[in-house]
């Protein structure tokens, strides 16, 4: 076996994919990932912590992208602030990683469990994000509305940039989602 060839963690991860998408998650264990890697288990549980974390890793980097959009806007206007945000994690997303993410949404949308796990991670990022709007002393209703305003704009760009004719980038793609909201939102 290959062990210290560089990259050991996308190989992981690529060699995960392939196998979630051929056998199912549920069907796939961690040995055959790590043996189609090239790598021993070992190695595979030096980078995740069991298998669902190949699909979830780079949350916290993820999370640290909003709130740093969040930090970066003078504005005490919260969605003012939760765009900013959300512009900032558009960043996680360029292009070269959308067939990357189609594939990990296929996975993430056969399987009952990981869809409530990224369901937990994107309400764990809402609530995270109102308290960081009433910390800098937005009302409560209004941190929350706007948090889950936020998540909701974010959930919906990245619906619509893994969709197979989809050619848009992802900023693009949410600055074209927080608009039509913005007219939604106008046209009552």
């Amino acid at each position: 076996m290959v062990r210290w060839e560089p990259g050991a963690r996308e190989r992981l991860q690529g060699a995960a994919l392939e196998l979630f998408g051929s056998q199912g998650f549920d069907g796939t264990t961690v040995a055959e990932i790590a043996a189609r890697a090239g790598l021993t288990e070992r190695t595979f549980f030096r980078y995740f912590a069991d298998k669902r974390e190949v699909l979830f890793t780079g949350q916290d980097a993820f999370e640290r992208l909003f709130f740093a959009g969040l930090d970066a806007t003078g504005s005490d206007e919260p969605m003012t602030s939760i765009g900013a945000a959300i512009g900032r994690a558009a960043d996680f997303f360029p292009d070269e990683h959308r067939p990357w993410s189609r594939a990990r949404q296929q996975v993430i949308d056969a399987h009952e469990a990981l869809r409530e796990r990224e369901l937990l991670k994107l309400s764990s990022l809402a609530a995270a994000l109102t308290r960081a709007l009433t910390d800098r002393g937005v009302d409560p209703t209004s941190a929350a509305l706007a948090a889950e305003t936020g998540v909701t704009v974010f959930r919906t760009a990245f619906a619509a940039w893994i969709a197979p004719s989809e050619t848009r980038s992802f900023p693009q793609l949410q600055d074209a989602v927080m608009r039509r909201l913005h007219a939604l939102i106008d046209a009552d």
